[in-house]
């Protein structure tokens, strides 16, 4: 495990708590800028009580867009009101813990934390908490740093009703 400067360690951290903030908050814009333009987002799903898909292209996945434009898609329709499942939006409370930033290559930082997204579907009156771990891969990008990769391993994969990027 590679030492990294406390201030990058910072920065890097920094940016997986804003990410939970614009998720909270609808800040979609904000949310997609977190993004570089080929990043990946990736939702495994468990093969077995133990063990995680290990490829979103030959295995199941719960959620994967290969590159930012998946993510903008999603954006749209939760925007377009065509999302019926996201009509209307929940509320959602992000908590992120633990976060461990090491060096990734190539100036990168990756960055696993625990997390938990408390979920209050308005329509329903009913309220649900998924959590899980979360993988991000953070690049140098202009004056800050860019989401490369996120993976979210969802920890308790029985889902209620929906699940939406803005629900993990």
């Amino acid at each position: 495990m590679s030492r990294l400067a406390l201030e990058v360690q910072a920065d890097a951290q920094a940016v997986v708590f804003q990410e939970a903030a614009h998720l909270d908050a609808q800040r979609w814009d904000d949310w997609l800028a977190l993004y570089a333009e080929d990043a990946s987002f990736w939702l495994p799903a468990w093969t077995d009580e133990h063990r995680l898909s290990v490829s979103p292209d030959s295995e199941l996945s719960l959620m994967y867009c290969a590159a930012r434009a998946g993510l903008e898609d999603r954006v749209w329709r939760v925007r377009s009101g065509l999302s019926v499942a996201s009509t209307p939006m929940p509320r959602t409370c992000h908590a992120v813990t633990g976060c461990v930033a090491t060096a990734a290559g190539e100036g990168g930082v990756r960055v696993e934390s625990a997390w938990t997204c408390h979920v209050y579907n308005v329509k329903h009156r009913d309220q649900h908490t998924f959590f899980g771990r979360y993988e991000h891969l953070l690049r140098p990008q202009g004056d800050g740093w860019r989401i490369a990769a996120k993976k979210v391993v969802l920890m308790n994969d029985v889902i209620p009703t929906m699940l939406d990027f803005y629900c993990v």
